[in-house]
């Protein structure tokens, strides 16, 4: 039986609904081997951030190396990575380790509007991170912050994936959750050749606090166990669906996405698809006997 590795580079949410947190827990429901290397520690809730209180880079540095010379990952994912400094480290660790399937999570502003990546972190994010990407998952606002492109309208955001592509990643998938249209979130995956449309119906709820970094972790589960590309956003697309769709209904604010819901919903259609199996070996038989 083959063990897939995943590694979380990101912070931690005392409240449990996005960073490391909803990381691991993504990979654990999607039956891949967590791991995790804590770049922050936030006081938060669903209410906002209280506090953000990085990691040293020799902290983040030891954790990386510890990672690397005994459990390699088969597919990581960074979230919140909070400055320039820690952004370089990590793009060395990935360098010196030859890890590959890389996903970057831009995480930049909380739900609750406060900052998690300061400015001088963007330029080194595409300067050392994007060129050993082969995803990045920026929603809309972090497409225009990362690509200098308003987006409006479908054709401003393929421009701005073109301009993200054109930092070095493999891949840009820019996520619908911040559009305008009222029925369908639409995600866009460009691969510098062609795009591809990813959607889904829109629910309204205040219960996405951890959406994107829920997402990316079901996208880097995917490919740590060897999906393709596509079939490992369709994956996170289903996963990220089923989340949102049925609420957990804790917290004041914004509150977490439900990680169970998937492979409940999973569990529940094979039962239903072992029933009929039955069904249809024992009237086989019946006709058998007859």
């Amino acid at each position: 039986m083959s063990i897939y590795k995943a590694l979380t580079i990101a912070g931690s949410d005392s409240g449990g609904g996005a960073g490391i947190q909803a990381d691991l827990k993504t990979f654990q429901e999607l039956g891949v081997y967590g791991m995790s290397v804590v770049t922050a520690v936030t006081a938060q809730n669903t209410l906002g951030v209280q506090g953000v209180y990085p990691m040293s880079v020799e902290a983040i540095e030891q954790q990386l190396a510890s990672i690397g010379e005994d459990l390699s990952p088969d597919a990581l994912k960074t979230g919140m990575l909070f400055s320039g400094d820690i952004i370089r480290v990590v793009a060395a660790a990935v360098r010196k380790y030859k890890w590959e399937r890389v996903v970057v999570d831009p995480v930049m502003i909380a739900k609750g509007g406060a900052s998690l990546l300061q400015q001088e972190a963007i330029d080194a994010m595409i300067r050392y991170l994007l060129p050993l990407a082969d995803v990045i998952t920026p929603n809309i606002p972090e497409a225009e912050a990362l690509s200098g492109i308003a987006i409006t309208d479908n054709g401003s955001r393929q421009e701005a994936a073109r301009r993200i592509h054109g930092y070095g990643c493999k891949h840009v998938m820019i996520k619908g959750g911040h559009e305008e249209d009222s029925e369908q979130a639409t995600d866009l995956l460009y691969d510098g050749k062609s795009f591809t449309e990813f959607s889904a119906r829109r629910l309204v709820t205040r219960h996405t606090h951890g959406t994107g970094c829920t997402f990316a972790a079901a996208i880097t589960s995917g490919l740590a166990q060897g999906l393709t590309m596509k079939a490992g956003f369709q994956l996170a697309k289903s996963f990220i669906q089923a989340a949102i769709a049925e609420p957990l209904h804790i917290g004041s604010g914004h509150g977490p996405t439900n990680h169970w819901a998937y492979q409940r919903g999973m569990r529940a259609l094979s039962s239903g698809e072992q029933m009929n199996a039955v069904i249809i070996n024992e009237n086989v038989a019946l006709r058998g006997a007859r």
